[in-house]
Parts: structure tokens; sequence; C-alpha cells
């Protein structure tokens, strides 16, 4: 009668993608259970404190599953600069790892294809989107492209910028916001600005 009771409750976690072990609490799955039900296979311990039900058929497009599941698994993690530029749709660099921005004071986690960048202002910039079905921190475009030039080479930051400056139907530039935090984190990228919209 225990089991089917637990059973129960871990079909309705089978309706996310993934499951944080808080979440599994909050519909009254003790940790024991959910060790158990990882022993026969009917839960995956996929990181530290996250988890998925097997053998469920979802529609949620899993093309950023990884890049959330290492975010997720980062206590105060951000995601940036390369995996930030992809998920924009601002770079066709490849994302080899998993760039996550922690606030400075932190101990940099050590995660497997993970670059941990600790970072002062981890505030400025900083929302949430959803990502293979769960809600995710990342930094806006904005942010994502000053960040560019402070940390990454300048040919990928100068593309990024172009391609973040070409609006269509979906998106449009914010300028405002864009010097605004440039002036904020002492980036010069007023001379970029001219050459590309002049």
């Amino acid at each position: 009668m225990t089991k089917s009771k637990y059973l129960h409750k871990l079909k309705e976690l089978s309706k996310k993608p993934v499951f944080s072990s808080k979440e599994g609490r909050e519909v009254g799955i003790p940790a024991r259970m959910l060790a158990y039900f990882c022993s026969k296979g009917l839960v995956e311990r996929v990181n530290r404190g996250i988890y998925k039900v097997k053998n469920i058929q979802l529609e949620e497009d899993f093309e950023w599953e990884d890049l959330t599941l290492t975010a997720m698994g980062i206590s105060n993690g951000v995601i940036c600069l390369i995996s930030a530029l992809c998920f924009y749709d601002l770079t066709d660099e490849i994302m080899r790892e998993y760039w996550i921005a922690v606030p400075h004071t932190t101990t940099a986690p050590q995660r497997s294809n993970t670059r941990i960048i600790r970072m002062r202002n981890i505030t400025l910039g900083q929302t949430e989107v959803k990502m293979a079905g769960q809600e995710v921190k990342i930094f806006d475009r904005e942010r994502t492209i000053i960040d560019a030039f402070r940390y990454l080479d300048k040919e990928i930051a100068v593309k990024a910028l172009q391609a973040y400056l070409k609006s269509d139907k979906k998106f449009r530039p914010d300028l405002k916001k864009l010097k605004k935090y440039a002036k904020v984190l002492k980036i010069n990228l007023t001379p970029y600005i001219i050459a590309f919209t002049t």
C-alpha cells in the first residue's frame, strides 16, 4: 500500500521533464523512496538533486536539456557567454561546454563539460526563460553582448553584436539598455554601435 501511494505521487512528477528532490518532498516522496525508485530503474538521477522519471513520453523540445540540467544543479548559477549566445542565436560558435556564471564570492563548483565564470555583478541583466520545460536563470541578450566583450575573443563579441543589431519580427534591439549595461560594466561599445548602425 505504501509503495502504491508513492508510485501515485511519482506519476504527478512524470508530467515534468525533470524534477528536484525538493519537488519530490513537496508532493510527499521522501528521499529514501527516491533512492529506492532510482535503484529500481523508475527514476534516473541526472544531476545532484535533479531527477527524471524514466520511460515516459514527453512532448518538450529537449535541445537544451543538458544545459538546463547543469544550470539547475548549480546554486545561484546563471547561463552566460557562449551558452547564452547560442541560446539567443547570436553566434556560430559550437557550445562545447556549458558556461555558467556564479557570484564572485562563491567557490566555483566542479562540473563536467562546464566552465564556471565568477562574476562580481550577477544581477544586472539576469532574467529567466523556459528551457527544456524548466525555468532557468540566464543573462538577457544585452548583458550577454557586454560580457562577450569582457570575457571572449573580440571577433566573437563583434559578430554577436552585429547579429544582435539585426532586428526582425521576433526581436528588436534595445540600444538604450545595451548602452546602460555597457556604462555599468565599463565597456566602450560606442565605436562599434556607430560602425554597425550608420
